[in-house]
């Protein structure tokens, strides 16, 4: 192997175990916001309530959970938000 060729696959190492550690970071604001998401399509489905997912909407939720979603139910409930 040539000096170029052991750069290379250094940075490429480099490269994919920053996407892992990456992934690895965003994995419970995934969750989170999937776990929402159902919440809110649930009460959609069930209730009829109705809210918009627009990205604050989804940055509550990511951030919050379910909690979140039950505070943008409620806050749409009430007329305050969304």
């Amino acid at each position: 192997m040539t000096g170029l060729e052991i750069l290379l696959l250094v940075l490429v190492l480099v490269v994919v175990l920053g996407a892992a550690q990456l992934v690895q970071t965003a994995r419970p604001f995934i969750v989170n916001a999937v776990a929402g998401l159902v919440v809110l399509y649930l009460a959609q489905a069930v209730f009829g309530v109705g809210v918009a997912v627009t990205p604050i909407v989804l940055a509550i939720v990511a951030i919050g959970g379910v909690p979140g979603s039950v505070l943008v139910i409620v806050l749409s409930l009430v007329g305050i938000a969304f």
